[in-house]
């Protein structure tokens, strides 16, 4: 049996036949594209004239460097999430978000991550996708990357993949002690309570997402989180019951105005959704800037984040 052949008979294990070969087909056939097979796949991100476009206007105003010193000062944001839907006995649950690692082009950040990680408190931990730079090819220094940030993580952690990831990265990652949520849920106890925690495989651009499958068996009246690399199933999410979503993708524009006010935010979402706390139809969103930067390792008036989100009820 090749290595292929092993590699797919572990996902059908783990993720069922269907789901298995579905995203690693989509995957095939989007590394052709990128190597000139006339396939109609496109992403952005392996655009090099863009990228190379990007650095050498940012060379020329000599803000590249600036810029790039900017990209490692990752902040520690906290965010209070407050609502009568929360059980009592969740009353002060904090969970620490984490995305849009891009390992290999963030390598500065990755240690400022760690840092920071390690000196927060938290009940759990939840990665939302992008651990690798490249949208395609090899990934192993992703997930060596992705291992050393696990030694500084506490607590359980769930994660979910994103558009840069490929589905060959989830045994690696679950092998690190990170519970991934490919259409899936997991339900957390506390004095009595239940915490539902479900997360989606890629809606951006492998759009393998499936909320109907990740919110079976979620009673409608128990609090429920979802885990989505992109924001841009807010209407989805809301519509399905979750009170909370937690995303990233964006990286808040991760080169933007004064103001921070987003260049581009690379998908079609409402700018007000873009970067930290928003709400529809009585669901609270949040869209993490993100950890790494995509493209050009630079950011400007956008700073990189991790974020630690403290859950209350209202105070009576």
């Amino acid at each position: 049996m090749t290595t292929s052949d092993e590699m797919l008979a572990t996902l059908e294990k783990r993720l069922g036949r269907l789901h298995a070969r579905q995203r690693l087909g989509i995957e095939k056939d989007h590394e052709a594209q990128i190597f000139g097979q006339g396939l109609t796949f496109f992403h952005p991100e392996n655009a090099t004239l863009s990228r190379w476009l990007i650095r050498g206007i940012l060379m020329l105003t000599g803000l590249y460097w600036r810029g790039l010193r900017n990209s490692a000062k990752v902040e520690l944001r906290h965010n209070r999430i407050v609502t009568r839907d929360l059980p009592a006995a969740f009353d002060g649950f904090t969970i620490l978000h984490i995305s849009d690692l891009h390992v290999e082009l963030s390598e500065a950040a990755m240690g400022r991550v760690a840092e920071l990680a390690s000196g927060a408190n938290y009940d759990v931990c939840v990665l939302t996708g992008d651990y690798r730079a490249q949208t395609f090819g090899p990934y192993a220094d992703a997930l060596a990357g992705v291992a050393r940030l696990s030694q500084s993580l506490k607590g359980p952690t769930y994660g979910v993949l994103g558009n840069h990831d490929t589905i060959c990265m989830v045994p690696a990652l679950e092998e690190m002690g990170i519970r991934m949520l490919l259409n899936e849920r997991e339900t957390i106890e506390r004095g009595g309570a239940r915490l539902h925690l479900a997360g989606i495989d890629d809606a951006h651009f492998y759009r393998m997402d499936n909320i109907e499958k990740a919110a079976e068996g979620i009673p409608h009246h128990e609090f429920s989180i979802l885990l989505s690399h992109t924001p841009e199933i807010y209407r989805q999410a809301a519509h399905a019951d979750f009170n909370v979503l937690f995303s990233g993708h964006t990286h808040g524009g991760q080169i933007c105005l004064p103001g921070g006010i987003p260049i581009t935010l690379n998908c079609v979402l409402p700018r007000s959704m873009g970067n930290g706390s928003f709400n529809h139809h009585g669901m609270i969103g949040y869209t993490s800037a993100g950890a790494g930067v995509s493209i050009v390792p630079a950011r400007f008036n956008c700073p990189p984040e991790i974020t630690l989100h403290h859950l209350h009820r209202p105070s009576e």
